[in-house]
């Protein structure tokens, strides 16, 4: 017998959170994101995806009242796909295949019951960028923002009928191993040019680099696949976000007569700090993440975003931009290790290029799907 709670009130939203802490509870990797990350993704003040969608929270107990799963399940009419399709995602469970079907029966009836005709997870009710997929290879210490579960989870889903709508790949790189040759020719070739220039990003020029970022984004990602127009605006204030943990030797932009035609976007990964906060965000942690961020060495770095304008894709410009930035955050930073965030395996231009900077793939995430129609024929995610 299983017990459903909808989560509503200020004791279930810490048992959605603590749920997590003791069943990882005696795995070295697990690191518990921070709450009030979690707790903003459900708040519709928040989260503007609830503008355009609807999202519940569900714990699952046994009859001892204890808990044994958890997950979210919510629709966003803008996720456009070639059925209805809803999501769930903060998914947990027991190692029990029963209790596993249980919950993903009751998010299949929850969405049926709203009009949708399948279900991928574990997916965010938000942007790709965070939370998104299930760990299936390299069960080593997630990044910001990244799933992290057990290999069990991986039967639960696939046994229940799930089947992979796409992989993602995470690739990584030492930062002192070697550069390919043909980086450094192209940085010797574009250093001959006075036109061409690079720079790091700097915290107190903000606005002149969200404004960069966003024409060589918008050039360079606005006809690719599902990319898409970003605003200048909307960019500065994501910058200001950013800035208490902007590194500024290792996000680089790249200059023709000063009009941006390249960018290579980094920032340290800030759960190398946030494992040790416990969830935790009040103002002793707050001062205790400033201490660290002070004097505690962080050795991985994240790539976010890596971008050439169209009329200078395929001349090296990448090779000068990467080579100048690596050798000068060699010199004056301890990452020791660089890590791709996922890229899709439905984006082979992409993952060309990853494997071009000598990148190797450290782990893989994967996007599942579950058609209600079991007669209905199962398509992967079209390639790019």
């Amino acid at each position: 017998m299983i017990i459903v709670e909808e989560v509503q009130n200020e004791k279930q939203q810490k048992e959605f959170l603590e749920f997590p802490v003791r069943l990882y509870q005696h795995d070295k990797n697990y690191i518990r994101p921070l709450d009030q990350t979690i707790r903003e993704i459900f708040d519709p003040q928040k989260n503007k995806f609830f503008r355009n969608g609807e999202c519940t929270r569900f714990l699952f107990m046994n009859k001892q009242a204890e808990t044994v799963g958890k997950v979210a399940v919510f629709i966003h009419h803008d996720y456009e796909q070639k059925q209805p399709t809803g999501g769930i995602g903060f998914f947990d469970c027991i190692q029990d295949q029963k209790t596993a079907d249980f919950i993903f029966d009751h998010c299949k009836s929850w969405l049926q019951e709203r009009g949708m005709e399948a279900m991928d997870g574990p997916i965010n009710f938000g942007e790709r960028d965070k939370f998104w997929g299930l760990l299936t290879e390299g069960f080593a210490e997630p990044l910001y923002g990244m799933n992290y579960n057990f290999p069990y989870y991986r039967e639960l889903f696939e046994n229940y009928g799930f089947k992979v709508y796409f992989d993602q790949l995470c690739f990584s790189k030492p930062i002192f191993s070697e550069v390919p040759r043909v980086f450094t020719v192209m940085h010797t070739k574009h250093s001959r040019n006075p036109d061409i220039s690079s720079r790091p990003m700097k915290k107190n020029n903000l606005p002149k680099f969200a404004k960069d970022f966003t024409e060589i984004y918008n050039q360079a990602w606005a006809c690719h696949g599902e990319g898409k127009q970003l605003e200048e605006a909307k960019v500065l204030k994501m910058f200001r976000t950013m800035k208490p943990v902007i590194n500024e030797h290792i996000s680089w932009f790249v200059y023709e007569n000063e009009k941006p035609i390249a960018m290579w976007m980094n920032l340290p990964d800030v759960n190398q700090w946030f494992k040790y906060l416990h969830g935790k965000f009040g103002i002793w942690e707050k001062l205790r993440f400033l201490w660290m961020k002070k004097f505690t060495k962080n050795e991985k770095m994240v790539g976010l975003v890596f971008g050439v304008v169209p009329e200078w894709q395929k001349k090296g410009i990448d090779g000068y931009m990467i080579w100048e930035g690596t050798q000068h955050l060699r010199k004056h930073t301890d990452f020791k290790i660089t890590e791709l965030q996922w890229i899709g395996d439905f984006n082979p231009k992409m993952i060309k290029i990853a494997e071009s900077l000598n990148t190797t793939v450290t782990r893989k995430l994967s996007t599942y799907r579950y058609l209600f129609d079991r007669n209905k024929e199962f398509e992967r995610h079209p390639m790019l």
